[in-house]
C-alpha cells in the first residue's frame, strides 16, 4: 500500500461513497434571497433610477486611465472568465475526477451547470438588448433594447458557475469551504475588472454575480435527472462491452508458431468432398496407357545409320495436325452431254 502523496492520484478500487447536496431550507432560504436581489437589479435598470445614475459616473470617470499600470494584468486576468478556457480547464479537473472516482457525475453536473448559464443568461441578454459602456448613445440612459447584449455580465456569471462548480462538487467540508472562498474572490475579481476595462457596467456586473449564484443553489434540483443520464450512459457502456466480447468469442484467433506455416487465405474445399476429375489432353487413359507404358517404339534411323528408341511418355502433349486435303477435284462427277447422232 502506496503512503506517498501520490498515492491519492490513483484511481480508487470502487466508487466511493459521495453525499450528494440536497435542498435544505439554507439553500432554498439563499435561492431566494438571490432571486429578489436579481429582480431588483433589473427593475431598477428599467426605471433608470440611481444605479443606472452610478453606472454612467463610473464609466466616465475611466478606471483605465486612472490606473493604467494593471491594465496589462487585468487583460490576462479577465480570461478567468472566458467560457472556453474556463470550461477546458475545469472539465479536464472533473474528468480525471470521474476516472478516479468510476462515476460520471462531476461531469454531467458541469454539464447541466453550462446549459442552465447559457439558456438563462442568454434569454435575459438578448431580452433587455442593453448597450455597453463603449456603444452608449445618450448619457443617462440605460440603453435597453437598443439590440446590445451585455446584460447581465457574461464573463461574471460564468466565473461564478465555473468556478463554483468544484465547491459544489467537494467531497470534504473542509474542502468545500476552500473552494467557495476561492471561487468566490475570482468571480468577484473577473466582474471588477470588465467594469475597471470598461467592457461592463456595474449593473452588469451585480446581475452576473447573481445569475451565476442561482445555478449553483438550483443544482441540487438537477440531481436526480444527472443520475438518471448517468445510468443510462453506464447501461450503455456495459452493453457494448458485452457485444464486443461477444464478437471476440464468435472468431476464435489462431496461434501461429514462429517460422510455422500461415493460414491459408482463401476458402478451404468441405469435408467429405472430392476435388473434380480434370481430363488432360494427350493422356492415355484405361488398359491402352498400361500397355503402353514402357513400350518403345520403332526405332528410328539416323543418317549415319544409327537406331534410336524413343519412349511413349504418358504425359505426352497432342501435337498440332495440319489439316489433310483431299486429292482430286471436290466437284461431283458427272457424265459428258450426248450428242446426237
Amino acid at each position: 500500500m502506496r503512503t506517498d502523496i501520490f498515492a491519492r492520484l490513483d484511481r480508487e478500487p470502487e466508487p466511493p461513497k459521495i453525499e450528494v447536496p440536497g435542498m435544505t431550507r439554507t439553500r432554498l432560504a439563499l435561492f431566494g434571497g438571490t432571486l429578489a436581489f436579481y429582480l431588483a437589479i433589473v427593475v431598477a435598470v428599467l426605471l433608470s433610477t440611481w444605479l443606472v445614475t452610478l453606472d454612467w459616473k463610473i464609466m466616465l470617470f475611466r478606471p483605465y486611465q486612472q490606473w493604467p499600470e494593471i491594465h496589462g494584468f487585468l487583460d490576462y486576468y479577465v480570461v478567468l472568465g472566458q467560457r472556453g478556457p474556463t470550461a477546458v480547464m475545469v472539465a479536464a479537473w472533473l474528468g480525471w475526477r470521474s476516472w478516479r472516482q468510476h462515476t460520471l457525475r462531476p461531469l454531467l453536473s458541469l454539464g447541466a451547470a453550462l446549459l442552465l448559464l447559457n439558456v438563462t443568461v442568454g434569454a435575459v441578454k438578448i431580452g433587455l438588448g442593453r448597450l455597453g459602456p463603449h456603444y452608449a448613445t445618450q448619457v443617462g440612459s440605460a440603453e435597453l433594447f437598443a439590440g446590445g447584449d451585455i446584460f447581465p455580465s457574461g464573463h461574471t456569471a460564468n466565473a461564478v458557475v465555473t468556478w463554483g462548480i468544484l465547491a459544489y462538487l467537494a467531497t470534504t467540508p473542509r474542502a468545500r469551504r476552500y473552494l467557495s472562498a476561492l471561487s468566490a474572490v475570482v468571480a468577484l475579481g473577473v466582474g471588477l475588472t470588465t467594469v475597471y476595462i470598461g467592457t461592463h457596467w456595474l449593473s452588469d456586473v451585480l446581475l452576473g454575480w447573481a445569475a451565476g449564484l442561482l445555478i449553483l443553489l438550483a443544482l441540487p434540483w438537477c440531481e436526480p435527472p444527472i443520475a438518471r443520464a448517468e445510468a443510462m450512459i453506464l447501461s450503455l457502456r456495459d452493453r457494448l462491452r458485452e457485444q464486443l466480447r461477444a464478437r471476440r468469442r464468435l472468431v476464435p484467433s489462431l496461434p501461429v508458431a514462429t517460422g510455422g506455416p500461415r493460414p491459408a487465405m482463401y476458402p478451404q474445399r468441405p469435408a467429405g468432398t472430392e476435388e473434380p476429375v480434370r481430363e488432360i489432353i494427350g493422356v492415355r487413359s484405361g488398359r491402352s496407357a498400361a500397355r503402353g507404358e514402357g513400350r518403345l517404339a520403332p526405332p528410328l534411323t539416323t543418317p549415319r545409320g544409327h537406331s534410336t528408341h524413343t519412349t511413349h511418355s504418358s504425359h505426352a502433349v497432342r501435337s498440332e495436325r495440319t489439316p489433310v486435303t483431299p486429292a482430286g477435284s471436290r466437284r461431283p462427277p458427272h457424265s459428258r452431254p450426248l450428242t446426237g447422232g
